[in-house]
């Protein structure tokens, strides 16, 4: 086997194992992910999974990552060369809503960073440091198009941009549970319903 062809195998293998790391922390938890587990799955040698991250805590680490990356593609990139401020705002949140109907291939226990919150947020250490940072990142998105829409009249003067996304977050979150705990099929109505009026433009509001 060349050198190039045995790079891209590994390439390919180390893909497969965050695929399926994904898939079951998104049910699971990270802690769900245990080596034998995914060698059994995947059809590996333990030392086999091992030998591409050396750790559990890398492997949590390297899931994480992989996670961002499709939650980008899949609300972010679709909104991204969309007009700042409102217009994009709104397309952001209608991408948000596909993303929890229909990501169901990568993440079949729902949104995964939901899961990982929720598992973390009471501990210490790297994973919750970067479960933390990745929420921040994104919150801070979402506070510079409210910003952007405020300072372009598109949303009244008084709206407090970490408010506004205090209440879309928690919009969200209730989306996610909605759908996965209660087969809400209503649920994404309920929520464009309501982001019509947490978005509502500064002319409306004004009548």
């Amino acid at each position: 086997m060349s050198p190039r062809k045995s790079v891209a195998e590994s390439r390919r293998t180390r893909e497969r194992i965050i695929d399926r790391s994904i898939a079951i922390a998104s049910v699971e938890g990270l802690d769900g992910l245990t080596i034998g587990r995914l060698a059994t799955d995947l059809g590996m040698s333990k030392a086999g999974v091992l030998g591409h991250f050396g750790t559990k805590e890398a492997l949590q680490l390297a899931s994480l990552d992989s996670a961002s990356a499709i939650f980008s593609r899949a609300v972010w990139e679709p909104s991204a060369h969309t007009a700042p401020g409102l217009a994009r705002l709104h397309a952001i949140c209608e991408s948000w809503i596909t993303y929890l109907e229909r990501e169901h291939g990568a993440f079949p226990g729902g949104c995964f960073f939901t899961t990982a919150a929720v598992e973390f947020d009471a501990r210490v250490g790297p994973i919750r440091d970067a479960v933390v940072r990745r929420s921040t990142l994104w919150r801070r998105r979402l506070a510079n198009e409210i910003r952007y829409a405020v300072e372009t009249g598109e949303l009244p003067r008084d709206t407090d941009p970490e408010q506004l996304v205090f209440e879309l977050v928690g919009l969200y979150t209730g989306l996610n549970q909605a759908i996965q705990l209660f087969a809400d099929p209503t649920a994404p109505d309920r929520t464009r319903r309501a982001l019509a009026r947490l978005l509502a433009p500064a002319t409306a509001q004004a009548r």
